[in-house]
């Protein structure tokens, strides 16, 4: 099939005479009709991955390369006068998730596609995302982030359903996107919506609108704010508008598929992405009901239907509701939520482990008690749920328990975003880590291969350029891509430690201020939103964008140090900034960081990273060797013990350390407060000073002493291509195909 035959079907006229939107367009419909030939539907049982977020990110050139027709494309576009690149960047990026829980569901996907599982994805068609981030006043501004266009990647079906909540009814549309996996089948994204929203509720210039209007409002954002009552009941009416909505599709499919109901496990399994989706627990209870199976019957027959993925360590992330909450918007499930809890207190006497407690159902506890599976998504994840977060419940259910490390796919994070080096390790390995990454083993050979290591330096040396023209056209901002690339990029979090980073920024500062030049030139990037009811949070972008303007504009210090905050970082973003990052940061607190997965995104690209003992780091440090990695900081046992005594005090450290206060200071200092607003300095001062929750200041000296080394073997270009090598070489175990190919074989048990 060539693209000028759709040129000619929609436009009647050929490639060279077309508008780039419109070759855009019919690349859209040509792959649409592609994709759609390899939806298959094989196997009697199926998975519903159901989750809050899919952050899917733009889809054309994926398509393309998983269809595999990208090259043949290009070459076509090229000849015709067109060029793939621009036409690419005409495409919206869907606004259907935030950060690292969205992304892996969307690497999952195509995971299970590729391996050509029976399986689609469940979730809500948001109309504005999260929200687009604006840069005014060095303040994060939230704005409305609408993508939608009447052309696009969305289906709408004929799927309809009645959604009955407190006191009124919705009408649900369901929306598809196809999922192409990588020479395999076609899965689908199955996209809810309420037929009764109304975008005009909401101002083109802030995220405000009527909470309590809720026929109007349901789907318009991910995660309404919830500093307020109105905000936090609205997550509850999404939340069962996704899952009613799935439960009833996943039904009706079952019995489609020949299932009385009664057999349901032998035809369905569902994973549930984090508590979001877990009223799909009694829900599904209810609608078995509805179908005459008893109450008893109906709890059997979800406890082995049910699994749980949990995704954080952070008791506050596990979501708690109100009675009066779900009795106002789900009145329906309440009965069913207490018959669940009575039959958990009939038989377990750890009340800890109890649905309701003190007036709130415990989501999380659902899954545990009701679901057949609980995974954690890191080795040291899933051992501090075991050991100590869950230690309640695995001494209930210790069979349940099993970890699944996360997982990315390298059809995007390297084949689509960093064609140059994916060209580079085709050349030196063939092409089975397309399909098998394992086999990016092979690059281990080329270790002392002089010529393969100026090729990975090239290519590295090619994305920094390209970043750093991006960078200049979009912010204004001249960097030097000869400079190291200091990168973190991820959702705006105080255990992420983000603050600590800016405070070694400030550091670095006051070093040249002395004539203490860095070993190498410097450029920290940023990229990060904060939720807008996340004040400290966004009191640290306010931070890092201040120290954006007063280094960047300092004569004596911008050429050994420059400091970058890109605006609205998104995928699109990361597929710019993730090839050309050199030290990627990676610096959570230990024991707070689930697992990750820019950190493989990065080392998959050839970056060194720079972190903590936490999450998914712990996995890379074991492939890479200690050579191949700059770890520092307090470990996790530490940590938790700290938090057990309750003994950290922040300004103990702070009157100790002459570097630490010399830092901190700077936050309320003269210079500051000249290009920053007091308000926001002095709180995140007053935060860091007498909280530090995430205790920043027991790991600055080791971070700075480790982050320095990094920079200065940066220099020493051919033993840190070696390093770069291994990375890349040992990125294989991170794929997505191998986690959803273990969540297969423990979990799902599909054909």
């Amino acid at each position: 099939m060539k693209v000028n035959d759709y040129t000619e079907k929609l436009y009647n006229r050929p490639v060279a005479q077309c508008t780039d939107r419109e070759i855009y367009y019919s690349l859209l419909t040509m792959t649409k009709d592609m994709a759609g030939e390899k939806v298959v539907n094989k196997g009697k049982k199926k998975l519903y991955y159901i989750s809050a977020e899919f952050l899917i990110g733009k889809l054309l050139s994926n398509n393309l390369i998983n269809l595999g027709i990208y090259d043949e494309v290009k070459k076509e576009l090229s000849e015709a006068g067109k060029d793939m690149n621009v036409i690419e960047e005409l495409e919206p990026e869907p606004s259907l998730g935030n950060g690292g829980l969205g992304r892996l569901a969307a690497c999952f996907l195509d995971s299970m596609a590729t391996l050509g599982l029976n399986a689609d994805g469940v979730g809500l068609l948001y109309h504005f995302g999260l929200f687009r981030q604006v840069f005014k006043n060095h303040l994060q501004n939230e704005v409305p982030n609408p993508w939608m266009e009447e052309k696009s990647w969305l289906t709408r079906t004929d799927k309809t359903y009645t959604i009955s909540f407190g006191g009124f009814d919705v009408t649900s549309r369901m929306y598809d996107v196809d999922v192409t996996g990588y020479d395999n089948r076609t899965t689908k994204l199955h996209l809810f919506d309420i037929e009764s929203v109304n975008e005009s509720i909401v101002p083109r210039d802030s995220i405000g609108f009527d909470k309590n209007n809720i026929r109007e409002n349901l789907t318009l954002f991910l995660y309404p704010d919830d500093s307020d009552d109105a905000g936090r009941i609205l997550r509850v009416y999404q939340q069962y508008f996704m899952v009613s909505n799935a439960a009833r599709l996943i039904l009706d499919e079952a019995k489609e598929r020949g299932s009385n109901l009664h057999d349901l496990p032998e035809y369905v399994s569902i994973q549930i992405n984090d508590t979001h989706p877990t009223m799909v627990i009694p829900e599904l209870i209810r609608l078995l009901g509805e179908e005459g199976i008893r109450m008893q019957e109906a709890m059997d027959i979800v406890r082995k239907t049910c699994a749980y993925t949990n995704h954080t360590i952070l008791a506050e992330a596990l979501e708690k509701w109100p009675i009066h909450f779900l009795n106002r918007a789900v009145p329906a499930l309440m009965p069913i939520i207490r018959e669940l809890h009575n039959a958990v207190a009939e038989t377990v006497s750890d009340g800890s482990t109890y649905i309701i407690k003190d007036g709130l159902v415990h989501m999380a506890h659902i899954d545990i008690h009701y679901g057949y599976s609980v995974n954690g998504v890191a080795y040291l994840h899933t051992e501090i749920l075991k050991n100590t977060e869950l230690n309640n419940f695995y001494r209930l259910y210790p069979d349940k328990f099993n970890n699944k490390t996360n997982g990315i796919t390298f059809r995007r994070w390297l084949m689509a975003c960093n064609p140059e080096l994916s060209g580079v390790v085709t050349d030196l390995i063939g092409d089975g880590w397309k399909k098998n990454a394992d086999e990016l083993e092979k690059l281990s050979g080329f270790v002392s291969d002089e010529n393969a290591l100026d090729r990975i330096l090239d290519v590295k040396k090619e994305k920094k350029k390209q970043l750093t023209e991006y960078v200049r056209r979009t912010q204004g901002i001249e960097l030097d891509p000869e400079s190291v690339f200091d990168i973190q990029v991820k959702r705006l979090h105080e255990y992420k430690r983000q603050q600590m980073n800016a405070l070694y920024v400030i550091h670095k500062y006051f070093e040249i201020k002395e004539g203490k030049k860095p070993a190498q030139p410097i450029t920290v990037i940023f990229g990060a939103k904060a939720a807008p009811a996340y004040v400290i949070a966004k009191d640290i972008i306010h931070l890092i964008l201040c120290l954006q303007e007063i280094v960047n504009n300092d004569p004596e210090v911008s050429p050994y140090l420059k400091v970058v905050m890109v605006e609205n970082y998104n995928v699109t973003l990361a597929e710019k900034l993730i090839p050309a990052c050199d030290i990627s940061e990676q610096i959570s607190l230990a024991s707070k960081e689930a697992s990750g997965t820019s950190n493989m995104k990065f080392m998959l690209n050839g970056a060194v990273t720079l972190g903590t003992m936490d999450g998914a780091n712990v996995e890379i440090a074991d492939l890479v060797g200690k050579e191949n990695i700059y770890t520092f900081g307090e470990d996790s046992e530490t940590v938790i013990k700290r938090y057990e005594c309750g003994d950290y005090v922040s300004r103990d450290y702070y009157e100790k350390d002459e570097s630490i206060k010399r830092a901190v200071d700077f936050i309320v200092s003269e210079k500051m407060m000249s290009v920053g607003r007091r308000e926001n300095l002095e709180r995140l001062y007053h935060e860091l000073l007498n909280k530090d929750w995430f205790m920043t200041f027991p790991d600055f000296e080791c971070y700075v002493k480790t982050k320095d080394l990094a920079i200065e073997e940066f220099g020493d270009r051919r033993t840190w291509a070696k390093k770069m090598l291994i990375n890349i070489s040992k990125a294989g175990f991170f794929s997505s195909d191998r986690t959803i190919d273990q969540y297969n074989k423990d979990i799902w048990h599909l054909d």
